[in-house]
């Protein structure tokens, strides 16, 4: 593995253990906030952005090489989206959970990947 390659998977590992830390802070945020049903609108949230990156990851081995699509990999590509819109929809409609909480807990590896950038300009590594 190049230095370059170790770099990424460090930087990966990095946001995927921060993308859990900020759901859970969040979580905990709304839970002190406002209450039990808004933290677990978040938390869902987080969940399920969860999910979206390990298949954005996993869509990203695909297509750089290190990984040999399989037969269903474009049905599966497609197919998570509109799984995640029918989350959303059960857990705003049918759970009747606040969309606000819901939809800041989808942004949790945005805010992993701002942290990252953080430590990064923070912590930089000298090749």
């Amino acid at each position: 593995m190049t230095d370059q390659a170790a770099f990424y998977d460090r930087a990966l590992r990095r946001i995927r253990i921060l993308t859990f830390v900020v759901g859970a802070t969040g979580a905990i945020a709304w839970l002190i906030a406002q209450g039990l049903q808004p933290a677990l609108g978040f938390a869902a949230g987080a969940a399920l952005s969860v999910l979206n990156f390990r298949g954005i990851l996993a869509l990203a081995d695909v297509v750089g090489g290190t990984r040999k699509p399989g037969l269903w990999a474009a049905f599966f590509i497609a197919l998570r989206y509109a799984v995640i819109g029918f989350a959303i929809y059960v857990i705003v409609k049918i759970l009747k959970f606040a969309p606000a909480p819901m939809l800041l807990g989808l942004l949790a590896p945005f805010g992993a990947a701002v942290l990252e950038i953080l430590y990064e300009l923070i912590f930089p590594v000298h090749a």
